[in-house]
């Protein structure tokens, strides 16, 4: 955010000697890329320019050659480290007698940074002298473990503003920047300022210790003699050695200072004047978390909570705390939702009734009366039972049912003694959509309720389930509003590998995973039209697209795909698709986008990629999911880029992957259509495109798709009809269009 803006001149002495080596040379230049961000390079302001040194100068690019931040930053990356000695004097001497090449002549402020460690093999104090003498800015920065008495004589005056050490990269560029503001830069941001503070510089020294005493021989005066003695021993021994300093920042004040969040909001800065507030749950009616009591979704909402002695008093006493706090949040006076409590153990029983309270006070101490079951954890009981009687409060007059979505909203943190898998299909076949909240310990149990893992919320500990309050909001509220693809046009045809190969274990796995995708999906007929194609050898159409027109059929229709066994062939079913299930005769709309979703395990794809590519030139996207190792090559063919083909290591795993697929299905339902992908025309009727329609150029055969035969002869249902007819897309619906009854006025 702080930058040096201001006609400058400055040249980097990078050290690119062995004493330095290639890995603390690297690091020197992420460290110039860094005080560059703290430069306005611009033409007329900020010129950079670099110098390579070891035993000689190098001149790596002059100050006029690149204008632009990137430029510089990207052509510094590029510098290659040179080796040698560390002849810094050399390389002030070059400057002294170079000036600051494609510089701007000393017309402007020139600043020298110097790079290095400091641990030059030559004089640098006179040169150093005549460089400063010369009105230069000299910065010296310390890499690795710098001789910090050099750099300090190398540096500028007060050198503790001119010495950095490249290690500390952050607080070395705020360094730079505070130092050039005082002299040559434009001043700080209002309400900035320039501040010191204590901080540390760090070098490896050579130091000599005492290891001990040991035995030694001396002469003595008697001949032929020596006598037996103690002496020290010292070894050397590199230490580390930690200088104290000062240095200087500048502080600019945060945006959060003013405490702008009410109501226990967070502010979090966004730059230096920027912020946003995170707000708690219930307080969001405004950026600085205003209350906000109110959910605008309208769902019959029914929370099934758990009482049994498995979830404990003090887990029950948690969830009636969980159920106010959320009251609290989402419920006001003209909330749409109607909301009731049931809780259940050995029994079931439904102390609030859907609807019941309208308001959150009363709401709240009928939650108070609530009392502890601790029997037995039957929940697919539960879930039945509530399927059957959790909404029968709601309709508005007897005979008239309120038309709001049904949601159950499970709190269990304990293991059911009873199955739950066809009690949750019975509720869901009843249309009620179940959200599961609970500890990590039920994951896999509120996945089998839900039948989609979108639809579990699991918590890590106690407290974190109150953090989970607006994930909650979102999941009951998505059932009112459509997201993703639900409002899209579309056809989609499964097709699901059930050969030998896949097994019967994993083909249930795939078809759970086309049963719970459907629910992505608003299934009708003018919305999203679902085929299921399993196959081995041969292919079998479980259903066709224009089948079933709701989600609960298309359920109960998928659960009755069969394992077929034998060998696999993925190229007999895409072209079973192409021409018996993607067709106008079986349901396929035009103008409406058309994806294939193969579930395979890589097995039976020869042959694959002809028809797939004939699938793609008639406007059908392939899409292929593939499960365990297999040839990668040879599916890229059959999906035709890797946007379209996913990769998943067992089927234990194809859950976690649905919302990547989902999603990749909801992105290609919003792109543009051919009205003649596929060809709509049948018995070899020409498609022909107009502005946002088309017609069908039909011989031998009439009707608005040439379906119907043209009859010759003199019977009186063989009367002459013209041989094209043409089919328009209006605002209105479809428009048929016909030269007949013109060619009739005409006689």
């Amino acid at each position: 955010v702080m930058q040096c803006s201001a006609s400058l001149d400055v040249l980097f002495l990078l050290d690119g000697s062995y004493s330095i080596g290639k890995g603390s040379f690297e690091r020197s230049k992420h460290f110039a890329g860094k005080l560059c961000d703290a430069l306005d390079i611009r033409p007329d302001r900020v010129r950079v320019g670099m110098i390579q040194f070891s035993s000689t100068p190098h001149l790596e690019f002059p100050l006029d050659s690149y204008l632009t931040k990137q430029e510089v930053k990207e052509r510094i990356k590029r510098i290659v480290f040179r080796g040698g000695s560390t002849e810094t004097g050399r390389a002030l001497k070059y400057v002294l007698r170079k000036g600051f090449p494609g510089g701007r002549n000393s017309s402007v402020p020139e600043v020298l940074i110097i790079i290095s460690d400091g641990k030059s093999q030559g004089s640098t104090g006179m040169p150093a002298v005549q460089v400063k003498e010369g009105h230069i800015m000299v910065f010296a920065v310390g890499i690795k473990f710098p001789r910090w008495e050099e750099l300090h004589a190398l540096a500028s005056e007060p050198t503790d503003q001119h010495v950095f050490f490249a290690g500390d990269a952050d607080d070395a560029a705020n360094g730079l920047y505070s130092t050039l503001t005082g002299s040559v830069c434009s001043a700080t941001a209002p309400g900035c300022k320039v501040e010191s503070h204590p901080c540390e510089r760090r070098t490896l020294e050579t130091v000599k210790e005492l290891a001990g005493n040991y035995v030694c021989w001396k002469g003595s005066q008697q001949p032929h003699a020596v006598r037996a003695s103690l002496c020290p021993f010292y070894r050397w021994k590199r230490v580390l050695i930690k200088h104290p300093s000062r240095c200087f920042r500048t502080v600019c004040p945060e945006p959060c200072d003013s405490q702008p969040c009410q109501n226990g909001g967070t502010c979090v800065p966004e730059g230096l004047d920027k912020y946003h507030c995170l707000c708690p749950v219930g307080y969001g009616g405004d950026i600085h978390c205003a209350a906000k009591l109110s959910l605008e979704c309208g769902v019959d909402l029914l929370f099934l909570m758990d009482s049994s002695a498995g979830v404990t008093l003090e887990g029950f006493l948690r969830y009636k705390a969980f159920l106010k706090r959320f009251l609290q949040a989402v419920m006001g006076q003209d909330s749409p939702m109607n909301v009731g409590v049931a809780q259940f153990d050995t029994n079931v029983r439904i102390p609030i009734e859907v609807g019941q309270h309208k308001d959150a006070f009363n709401f709240m101490k009928s939650i108070d009366a609530l009392n502890f079951g601790g029997g037995g954890t039957l929940t697919g009981r539960a879930l039945r039972y509530v399927a059957q009687h959790g909404f029968r409060s709601t309709p508005v007059f007897a005979d008239v049912q309120d038309d709001l979505p049904r949601v159950v909203v499970l709190l269990t943190d304990s293991r059911s003694q009873d199955p739950v898998a066809e009690a949750a299909k019975y509720a869901r076949d009843r249309d009620l959509f179940l959200i599961g909240v609970g500890s990590s310990f039920v994951r896999a149990e509120l996945a089998e309720v839900t039948g989609n893992p979108k639809q579990t919320i699991v918590y890590s500990d106690p407290q974190d389930l109150f953090n989970r309050i607006p994930e909650l909001q979102r999941r009951i509220c998505s059932v009112d509003s459509p997201e993703g693809c639900q409002a899209q046009s579309l056809d989609l045809t499964f097709a699901v590998d059930a050969s030998a190969g896949v097994g019967l274990e994993n083909f249930l796995r795939a078809r759970d995973f086309v049963r719970s995708s459907r629910l992505h999906f608003s299934i009708n007929r003018d919305v999203t039209q679902i085929a299921l194609v399993v196959y081995s050898s041969k292919p079998h159409t479980v259903f066709a697209l224009d089948t079933y027109t709701s989600n609960s059929a298309l359920l109960q229709a998928i659960d009755q795909a069969p394992f077929l066994g034998d060998s696999a062939s993925a190229g007999n079913a895409l072209l079973h698709i192409y021409g018996d299930v993607m067709t106008v005769q079986k349901g396929a709309r035009p103008g409406v986008n058309k994806v294939v979703v193969v579930l395979t395990n890589g097995g039976g794809m020869e042959g694959a990629a002809a028809p797939a590519q004939q699938l793609r030139d008639n406007g059908i996207l392939v899409f292929v999911v593939v499960i365990g190792d297999t040839q990668r090559d040879m599916l890229l063919k059959v999906a035709g880029s890797p946007n379209y083909l996913v990769h998943i290591s067992s089927y234990e795993d194809l859950q976690y992957y649905q919302d990547l697929i989902i999603e990749r299905i909801c992105e290609e339902a919003k792109s543009p259509v051919n009205l003649c992908k596929p060809n709509p025309c049948m018995n070899q009727g020409r498609c022909v495109l107009g502005p946002g329609s088309y017609r069908c150029e039909c011989h031998g055969w009439e009707g608005p798709h040439c379906e119907n035969r043209v009859l010759w002869g003199d019977s009186p249902r063989s009367a002459v009809l013209p041989p094209h007819s043409h089919v328009r897309h209006g605002s209105s619906g479809w428009q048929h269009f016909s030269r007949a009854s013109q060619h009739t006025k005409r006689h």
